[in-house]
């Protein structure tokens, strides 16, 4: 029998243990580590991966990028695409700093107590990569979205790379300047998503506990202080206000099993590309 071998490139100076512990864990055969991956150093690693198995075989062999950096591993995997020949190609998926998985889970999470269409949905430090990718998947799913920054320019330029990707998406950037603007953009939301920086909280208790419409709030990150003030993160669907209330980790159980899964489906054929909407595809069949 054909053993399944997952080929990991990473541009950092060691590639990710996580990384690596899920993609065993997922049932991988062998796992062929990469690090200080560039893209000028992808072409002989993907026709290694190619040009080593044929026909059916080729189901056989797969390739994840990760790292710490994710443009740079957007970068990559389109080096990756460029480097395959027709039907002679290997399966990919992308989840550089856990950027699809975890925003994936999120969003499901937000999915479980209203649904998504026409929603007001605020996603909080919407710039960075879980951020964008939250934004883009609740815009997919007929969410009115604000994606806010600190920067009009950024949320800005972000909304329109959303858009030009995803099409007709209802999505509108916000700066947040002060504590009077931040509450005016919260008004009638029933989503709040979190996606800032560690270290920082972007909306403080009393504030968020104060509207009236919310249903659910998530915040993703897992360093203190809460990016959203009340919230723990082991929370998982607690109650929170008018609404209920999610963690990191009360989100990662859900990250965990779609990454899983995400790896495991990459074996099925040899021309996935899974990037944030086919994750988020994944994460919707298992929550």
């Amino acid at each position: 029998m054909t053993k399944r071998i997952l080929i990991q490139l990473d541009s950092d100076s060691h590639p990710s243990s996580f990384d690596s512990v899920v993609a065993i864990d997922s049932g991988v055969d062998h796992l062929l580590r990469y690090s200080q991956v560039n893209v000028s150093s992808v072409v002989p690693l993907v026709h290694g991966a190619m040009f080593t198995r044929g026909g059916d075989d080729l189901r056989n062999t797969a390739i994840f990028v990760g790292g710490s950096d994710v443009d740079v591993a957007e970068k990559l995997l389109a080096a990756c695409c460029n480097a395959f020949f027709g039907p002679v190609r290997v399966s990919m998926m992308l989840d550089a700093n856990g950027c699809n998985t975890t925003a994936a889970a999120a969003v499901v999470a937000a999915g479980r107590h209203v649904p998504l269409g026409e929603t007001k949905a605020v996603v909080l430090g919407g710039t960075g990569p879980v951020g964008r990718r939250v934004s883009q998947l609740l815009a997919a799913d007929g969410a009115k979205v604000i994606l806010t920054s600190r920067s009009h320019e950024r949320a800005s330029q972000t909304c329109q790379e959303i858009i030009e990707k995803s099409g007709q998406a209802s999505i509108q950037p916000f700066a947040v300047e002060n504590q009077q603007t931040l509450e005016s953009i919260l008004t009638d939301a029933e989503i709040v998503i979190a996606c800032g920086a560690a270290g920082a909280e972007l909306v403080d208790q009393e504030t968020i506990q104060r509207m009236s419409q919310l249903r659910v709030a998530i915040d993703l990150n897992a360093v203190p202080p809460a990016g959203v003030g009340g919230i723990g993160v082991t929370d998982k669907a607690k109650p929170f206000g008018a609404g209920v209330a999610y963690g990191a980790i009360g989100v990662g159980g859900l990250k965990m099993k779609t990454h899983k899964a995400a790896v495991q489906s990459l074996f099925e054929s040899n021309d996935r590309v899974l990037d944030a909407e086919e994750i988020y595809a994944i994460a919707k069949t298992l929550g």
